[in-house]
């Protein structure tokens, strides 16, 4: 199996609902960092899963997308708590509209919203 990925940094602004999480329930930023992965069994003629310049305007245009927003505003969260979790899966969805993928394999995302805390979501193609 063959991985390629491709990883970048960006700040966003969100406030959690629906529990109290002291400050966590009031507008505050991140630092988020979004680590995107390709894993298939084959390769295109070139010899890419998917080019990585493909991949990387992909995740431009979704990180711009986010960059210094307020999660919560976005209509891809309305009725959602901004947690990561649902946050990777958001971007995960955004990334399979961008790219044209190679066949079977998984796509995933990795998103870490400081040093030590991250969330994952995984999504498996079938060609």
């Amino acid at each position: 199996m063959y991985t390629v990925a491709v990883t970048r940094e960006f700040i966003a602004n969100h406030f959690l609902v629906g529990g109290d999480w002291g400050s966590e329930n009031f507008p505050h930023a991140h630092h988020y960092v979004v680590e995107i992965s390709i894993e298939a069994a084959q390769l295109d003629q070139h010899g890419y899963l998917v080019d990585i310049v493909e991949i990387e305007a992909a995740m431009t245009e979704i990180v711009d997308y986010y960059r210094d927003s307020l999660l919560n505003d976005k209509p891809e969260f309305a009725g959602l708590n901004p947690s990561i979790e649902h946050f990777s899966r958001i971007i995960c969805d955004k990334m399979l509209s961008l790219i044209a993928f190679p066949g079977s394999g998984f796509l995933n995302v990795k998103l870490w919203e400081n040093d030590t805390c991250w969330a994952a979501y995984r999504k498996e193609i079938i060609a």
